[in-house]
């Protein structure tokens, strides 16, 4: 079992530096996003409406990813740190 720790946090790292990659992405895309409400359909509000129309579209089209990156992450956390206490666990028992 202890054998296939290396592989797991190979992969674990690379699984996180893609979650914390699409996290800064999303955040940069975030940044420029207002809370507006558009009450007229006057020109300038029109372009603004239609920026952060595009911004939405761009923040949905990362989530689902973002959620299985991170989910993946914390699965292979939890089972990294199981995996090393239970060997620990079997040495101590020895």
């Amino acid at each position: 079992m202890m054998n296939a720790l290396p592989v797991l946090i190979v992969v674990w790292a690379v699984v996180t530096g893609l979650f914390l990659a699409l996290l800064a992405y999303n955040a940069t895309i975030t940044r420029y996003e207002e809370n507006q409400l558009f009450l007229d359909d006057a020109s300038a509000s029109a372009n603004e409406q239609q920026q952060q129309s595009s911004i939405l579209r761009k923040v949905n089209k990362v989530l689902p990813m973002l959620r299985v990156l991170g989910g993946t992450s914390a699965i292979l956390t939890i089972l990294i740190i199981a995996i090393y206490t239970w060997d620990c666990w079997q040495k101590l028992q020895s």
